[in-house]
């Protein structure tokens, strides 16, 4: 028995296929600013009925694709309880929102807050900071952990952040502790998220920017956290599942 996931964000494209409930295949493309295109490539080989798809571009796939769509928080609450069934609660940082759902002791979403219409919080708010240092993304988090705590940015706006950063660049600042101060600042906004969804360990910290040893090792300080080998494969995962049901 095959079923078929597919997670279409902001950023990238995630395709998991299961047989019996194994995953035999997983994909992963950038989104790109031709999304259609790249459902097209990403599906190259793989025939699979009645998929289903999650994420800010399901509805775009299922009317060219067909299956069923399924929101990202019952995505990522089934995936993430699949990898770890002592999960009570899911932090996902992606690449244009951020989520922190709680479970149930039965695995059921009983709670979760979303941000979806900001870019601080998010990995786009870790890409932009990124580019103002002239690094990759995905060295900016090894970076950062090279700087001395006790700096704080107090921008909540992407914009004003940069700026901020950027001045504090100026004036000699260290640009490791500032790093530090920028990723400090996301995980103190998903905090505050967590705190109000209510959320209980252990916490699965999924998504992309959970391959940022940085952001794992600020959010470890305050819970108890699991981070599957793929974080940003939960949704499709999940949507596969759903698919098997």
């Amino acid at each position: 028995m095959q079923s078929l996931g597919i997670d279409i964000g902001s950023r990238t494209i995630e395709l998991v296929l299961l047989e019996d409930g194994e995953v035999a295949l997983h994909r992963r493309l950038e989104t790109t600013f031709d999304p259609l295109a790249q459902c097209r490539r990403i599906l190259d080989g793989v025939s699979c009925p009645n998929p289903v798809a999650t994420g800010y571009g399901r509805k775009l796939f299922i009317e060219h694709f067909g299956g069923r769509a399924i929101t990202e928080i019952q995505a990522y609450a089934r995936g993430a309880r699949h990898l770890f069934s002592a999960c009570r609660s899911i932090l996902d940082i992606g690449g244009q929102d951020t989520k922190a759902i709680a479970l149930s002791p039965d695995g059921r979403v009983s709670g979760f807050e979303m941000n979806d219409k900001c870019a601080a919080g998010t990995g786009k708010f870790l890409e932009l900071m990124a580019r103002a240092f002239q690094m990759p993304v995905e060295d900016f988090g090894g970076f950062a952990l090279g700087g001395q705590p006790g700096m704080a940015i107090n921008s909540l706006c992407t914009v004003f952040a940069e700026t901020e950063a950027t001045s504090l660049m100026a004036s000699g600042t260290p640009p490791a502790d500032i790093a530090l101060a920028l990723h400090d600042s996301v995980v103190r906004r998903s905090l505050a998220m967590l705190e109000h969804t209510r959320v209980e360990p252990p916490l699965v910290f999924a998504g992309g920017v959970a391959r940022n040893p940085c952001m794992a090792e600020l959010v470890g300080r305050y819970y108890d956290i699991l981070i599957p080998e793929e974080p940003d494969l939960v949704g499709a995962l999940g949507a596969a599942l759903h698919a098997a049901q």
